[in-house]
């Protein structure tokens, strides 16, 4: 009996093996495992040779693409291995919590993102549908994505949106959102023309934590530190719905009108601010409240309006201040703000860095405010201009003041320009601008507070920037030619910088 048994398995066994060896995958795009060996496809050595089954050196984030078999980008990673295939729209790699969230949407919006998308041009990729196929492109920033509003009008809220869903800057619409912390990270090699110097430094290390306040839905918060030379909470921002897209938000930036403040390190045109477009103009307050929303229901237009107050002067950290001069006058700020999307959308949050063309674009924005400073008291004025439209991006912002206590007059400017040159690959950006001053009619007997600090200025910057890891990882080469007049307290200068800046954030 034994033996047997041992015969009969031994014959079974070498039948199986000798079947094994003989069958083959008949069709390698089929779906189907045609030889019973548990692996269909590209996924069976059968297939190796095939040419459809070869690498083709394009992205792997898409459906389809990320349950091939194929390492389609060449990077040693398939399919669910690669990261690629974690990117917000590709739900193949996804468990079934975060299949369930896409299809209510993170803010209860009721607007699925898993909606069948349209087919992708050869070569494409997700971003490429951006502004395509019903999208208005509207929304492309953590704050409109999670704001449950349909900002753009496309009939998409939020995650459900293309420009939420794909652009890769927006990080609130990615797999389990929930609380997120991020970090920009820049390390600088510099030289410098006049002083004849080197020198190599982590220049910025911002630390940010931001997404959906607990049990308040539609609401968002922010929270950014700055710690590359001493630990600095410099901004914080909490704002929750009124209804009808409206919203109030507190927060420490005192009232402010220029863009160039509230974007993030990772934004920057030119890896920095124009420090001299908003210096003389916002120079902060204990806290501000906001409200603001849509004029109407397509959103085309919308307002801001905020009132800012404290003591003291801004020492830059968050409910931080210090008294100079004994000058203990108590400052606030009230002002409001109206933009007009004259074509497509752009919020105020949005990045120029273009990774990806993008669809026309052109916003007007219009504010004015009226400012109590510790020395000084003026209304002012800004206007902005954003125009942008495939590979191109252009912005033109001033600012001017009135000084009401000595009799100047203060405006400044700033026009920036950015080519896409070779799409996710290289940015070239340059920028160009001043500020002037007429002289005082009446001036102080001794200059206090940021008076003394105002001088003429002429700024221009030259920048490319080459993304060599998607947009998180950026290299960029800034050249800066900045001419200084002269203060109450210190000569004309000129600094002339060329600038290596690599950049990582996540």
């Amino acid at each position: 009996m034994r033996s047997n048994l041992v015969t009969f398995w031994s014959t079974l066994a070498l039948s199986l093996a000798a079947s094994s060896a003989l069958a083959q995958e008949t069709n390698c795009t089929d779906g189907v495992d045609n030889d019973g060996d548990t692996v269909f496809d590209c996924g069976d050595n059968d297939c190796a040779k095939l040419a459809v089954c070869k690498p083709d050196g394009g992205s792997e984030a898409t459906e389809a693409r990320c349950s091939d078999w194929i390492d389609n980008d060449n990077d040693g990673h398939v399919d669910c291995d690669d990261d690629e295939c974690i990117a917000a729209g590709v739900r193949t790699c996804k468990g079934s919590w975060d299949l369930q969230r896409e299809k209510s949407g993170p803010t209860g919006g009721g607007q699925g993102s898993s909606a069948a998308l349209p087919d992708l041009p050869e070569g494409g990729s997700l971003e490429d549908l951006i502004g395509k196929a019903g999208d208005i492109d509207g929304e492309r920033n953590d704050i409109v994505c999670g704001d449950g509003i349909d900002n753009d009008g496309d009939g998409a809220i939020d995650c459900a949106d293309y420009g939420c869903r794909f652009d890769p800057a927006v990080s609130v619409c990615r797999e389990s959102p929930g609380l997120r912390f991020s970090i920009v990270s820049h390390i600088t090699a510099s030289y410098d023309f006049e002083a004849e110097q080197a020198d190599t430094r982590f220049s910025t290390l911002q630390l940010r934590a931001f997404g959906p306040m607990p049990f308040i839905q539609d609401s968002f918060f922010l929270i950014s530190m700055r710690t590359e030379r001493s630990p600095r909470l410099t901004f914080a921002m909490f704002q929750v719905p009124i209804g009808g897209g409206h919203y109030v938000n507190i927060n420490s930036g005192g009232g402010a009108l220029s863009t160039a403040l509230i974007r993030s390190a990772s934004k920057q045109l030119l890896v920095q601010a124009p420090f001299y477009l908003y210096s003389a103009f916002e120079q902060g307050n204990g806290a501000a409240v906001e409200v603001g929303g849509p004029i109407g229901s397509k959103g085309k237009l919308r307002y801001q309006a905020f009132v800012g107050a404290g003591s003291g002067r801004f020492n830059g950290n968050v409910g931080g201040r210090f008294f100079s001069f004994d000058n203990t006058n108590f400052t606030y700020a009230v002002g409001g703000q109206l933009q007009w999307n004259a074509i497509g959308h752009i919020s105020r949050w949005d990045s120029p860095k273009l990774y990806v063309p993008v669809p026309t674009a052109l916003s007007l924005t219009l504010g004015a405010k009226y400012d109590q400073r510790a020395q000084e008291r003026y209304p002012a004025a800004n206007l902005n201009i954003t125009f942008r439209s495939g590979i191109l991006y252009t912005s033109a912002e001033t600012y001017a003041k009135r000084e009401l206590e000595f009799g100047s007059w203060q405006v400044a400017y700033n026009v920036q320009v950015g080519v896409l040159v070779l799409k996710k690959h290289l940015l070239l950006a340059a920028d160009f601008g001043q500020f002037h001053m007429t002289d005082m009619d009446n001036p102080p007997a001794t200059a206090e507070t940021d008076i003394r600090r105002l001088r003429n200025e002429t700024q221009f910057r030259v920048g490319l920037h080459w993304y060599f890891w998607r947009n998180i990882g950026t290299l960029s080469l800034v050249y800066n030619n900045h001419d200084l007049g002269p203060t109450v307290t210190a000569e004309s200068t000129i600094e002339r910088e060329l600038s290596l800046v690599a950049q990582y954030r996540f």
